[in-house]
């Protein structure tokens, strides 16, 4: 199991490649590389329902390389991050 961490890291880090972050390009958003489509707005399409397909006819210019980097792009921001959601307790 420990592999297969270690290679979804590495591909990870070539994933995360195809963002970018620049405060003079969509006020600093994260964006998938070479457009500006926010990464955020991926996530919103997927979250709510559309497949990979459906995002990628929506966007011609993205590639399924691009969702995914969006998706590890979200991976990372959770690992180091947590966002209190409302109504949930744990015990």
């Amino acid at each position: 199991m420990l592999v297969q961490w270690n290679n979804a890291s590495m591909a990870n880090e070539e994933l995360l490649q195809r963002i970018t972050v620049d405060p003079n390009i969509c006020f600093g958003k994260p964006c998938v590389r070479g457009h500006r489509i926010w990464v955020s707005l991926i996530l919103h399409l997927l979250a709510g329902g559309m497949t990979t397909p459906e995002v990628l006819d929506a966007y011609p210019g993205l590639e399924e390389a691009d969702i995914h980097a969006c998706l590890a792009y979200a991976a990372e921001i959770a690992r180091e991050r947590y966002i209190d959601i409302p109504g949930r307790r744990t015990a």
